[in-house]
């Protein structure tokens, strides 16, 4: 991604100049992210008192004139109106094109004006075509890119795209979007760790029992087989969320929040990270089957969903246990889990405290430690407290002390949008970060391909299988 300041280009291409980008491309115009999730969050950006002109030019392949495009740009739009939102969508035109031709992307190129933002909004294997055809071209100045994750398809095709990226722009023109980081929620840790004394001396080996991060969603498949049935939950939401998540949770209190100092600690972090059992197996994974008759939500199984090959035998829920090998986290598990088509929509970070080494003689009805409970949606914060209780204070309770946290003013991608045009690399992700997700998830990946850990089934609206 792009700081505005002069840094030295690869051959070929000249490096950073202090502008804002004029116009943003989006390839893969139609696909379900851009409708889904680009297009609203611009609106919600062009919006926001950061909202400043821009053109957008969208690219895809088929016959979609811009009229069309057009028609697609001002329904997205319309959840979050505004007359400059007006005006770019009246504007915004469409180039049919092959992103992983040559030609095609210098006819792209040729077509923007000022400097150019290139947004991948592609499945990972037609960015790394899209970035070697690319590679091939003399690119505009300044030119950022953004790439969608998850950032390769595994470890060395990862490795492999930094070292292509590194031959076409400065890592300070990439900017690898998790839209995860620019949840208000994601980002309140830092000031909940950082700057509270009661809470930073207690996250540490010590005091803390367990770490769990869920993220767990009642909604099914959802006619996105195309893209899912080749990642499943743990490529789609743990190997690049949730790991993102953790590094923020646990990671040294940086010097300050400069881009290289955060990316710095949680670089740090993560290479200390490691599943429990390096073989693969302190990993679980399981696929919805069809919902149970009677139930509120009838779901067909994964397996029946159209576009899905069950033969991949791809995972809706995965959970994986992790350990951090340094000084303040040794010997803690954490549990990172994720899945579709569940019983209860969970965003929640829980931090489950040692109970206490000695409970006087005369208090009865302890009713288990206390927990640190971080949601991200609703964003809300609980602390559960054992306290004396009512009537009888020598009987224990729990009380739980509950607040809302803040909410930001645009959403997710919203945040990740006004971060890539105004050269703010705080929200994305470095090259050696995106680098170790993969290697901390890679033994449970090839655990799973050599059948060492068997793939469960749970009924579709229900927590996951029974003997998790």
């Amino acid at each position: 991604m792009c700081d505005g300041s002069t840094l030295g280009a690869a051959p070929g291409n000249v490096g950073l100049v202090a502008e804002r980008i004029d116009t943003l491309i989006i390839l893969g115009a139609g696909g379900d992210l851009t409708a889904r999730l680009l297009l609203p969050g611009l609106a919600s950006l062009l919006a926001s008192d950061r909202g400043e002109p821009i053109a957008v030019i969208g690219v895809d392949r088929g016959d979609t004139t811009t009229a069309q495009w057009r028609e697609v740009v001002t329904e997205a739009f319309s959840a979050t109106p505004s007359e400059l939102g007006s005006s770019v969508a009246a504007e915004t035109r469409f180039i049919a094109a092959d992103v992983s031709q040559p030609t095609d992307l210098e006819r792209v190129l040729a077509a923007a004006t000022g400097r150019v933002a290139l947004y991948f909004a592609l499945p990972p294997a037609v960015t790394i075509l899209a970035c070697r055809a690319l590679a091939t071209l003399t690119l505009p100045e300044g030119i950022c890119f953004a790439l969608e994750k998850p950032f390769g398809t595994d470890l060395a095709s990862a490795r492999s795209l930094n070292r292509l990226l590194e031959t076409m722009v400065p890592e300070e023109q990439i900017f690898r979007v998790d839209h995860f980081l620019g949840k208000s929620t994601v980002l309140n840790l830092l000031g909940l760790r950082f700057a509270n004394r009661i809470f930073e001396p207690l996250l540490s080996a010590p005091n803390v029992e367990k770490v769990e991060i869920i993220f767990g969603e009642t909604l099914a498949l959802e006619n996105r087989a195309g893209y899912y049935d080749k990642a499943g939950a743990l490529v789609d939401m743990i190997q690049s969320h949730l790991l993102l998540v953790l590094a923020l949770a646990t990671m040294e209190p940086p010097a300050s929040l400069s881009a290289g100092d955060l990316h710095g600690a949680m670089s740090q972090v993560l290479r200390a990270t490691r599943l429990k059992r390096t073989d693969g197996t302190s990993s679980r994974r399981a696929r919805y089957s069809a919902s149970a008759p009677g139930s509120e939500r009838m779901l067909p199984a994964y397996a029946d969903e159209e576009g899905v090959d069950a033969s991949r035998g791809t995972e809706t829920l995965a959970e994986i246990t992790l350990e951090i090998d340094n000084w303040r986290w040794a010997g803690v598990p954490f549990i990172l889990r994720s899945g579709k088509a569940l019983g209860d929509t969970r965003q929640d970070i829980v931090v489950t405290f040692k109970d206490v080494p000695h409970l006087p003689t005369g208090l009865t009805g302890a009713p288990g430690p206390a927990r640190l409970i971080v949601s991200m949606k609703p964003a809300t914060l609980d602390l559960d407290l054992v306290v004396n209780g009512q009537g009888d204070p020598f009987s224990l309770e729990r009380a739980v002390l509950h607040t809302k946290l803040g909410a930001g003013d645009l959403s997710a991608y919203g945040e990740v949008l006004s971060a890539l045009l105004e050269g703010d690399t705080v929200l994305s992700v470095r090259g050696d970060i995106a680098e170790q997700c993969w290697r901390i998830v890679e033994p449970a990946l090839a655990a799973w391909r050599a059948g060492t850990v068997p793939l469960a089934e749970y009924p579709a609206g229900t927590a996951g299988p029974a003997d998790w």
